[in-house]
């Protein structure tokens, strides 16, 4: 009887996913005649690929309005990973900057919310989000040493951020 393969740590597993990811999205980039690099790493856990470009304004018809291209574009990415694997894959996609830049907004946004919710000592509800972008809030309040809690169910799920004790 042969011996089982060593399982993988969860590095090799997140670096296998990003191959993955990236051999699908440069097929995908190849199909649809644009140019753009792809950039892998790992981050809090999850393998993230990124395409960016230096023609500023070229994918954004990849990232659609309000990134559902882009969600969309990170499904499929992530179905593609899972079929080749057979696990669930966690994957981050970013194009052209869009997530990163809309990270940056939402820890703005989460940040002013903190504060009114410090100085009124009154829970805040913000408008409705995306998974991801519930996600960065979440990160940013219990960063901040406050709570904060989903309510409603998609697509009008919110944060609520309550104070602190």
């Amino acid at each position: 009887m042969a011996d089982a393969a060593p399982e993988k740590t969860t590095t090799q597993r997140l670096e296998e996913e990003g191959e993955i990811a990236a051999d699908y999205l440069e097929e995908l980039l190849d199909i649809a005649d644009l140019d753009g690099e792809i950039d892998m790493d790992i981050d809090h856990g999850r393998a993230t690929v990124d395409i960016v470009t230096e023609a500023r304004g070229s994918l954004s018809h990849l990232v659609g309005a309000e990134g559902e291209v882009l969600d969309a574009l990170q499904d499929l990415t992530r179905l593609a990973v899972q079929a080749r694997t057979g696990e669930r894959s966690r994957l981050m996609l970013d194009i052209a900057g869009y997530r990163a830049e809309r990270r940056a907004a939402l820890t703005a946004q989460a940040n002013e919310a903190m504060e009114t919710v410090r100085s009124s000592g009154e829970a805040i509800e913000l408008e409705p989000m995306n998974a991801f972008e519930r996600k960065v809030v979440h990160d940013a309040v219990a960063a901040a040493g406050l709570t904060s809690d989903s309510h409603g169910t998609d697509p009008e799920r919110y944060v609520k951020i309550h104070p602190a004790g």
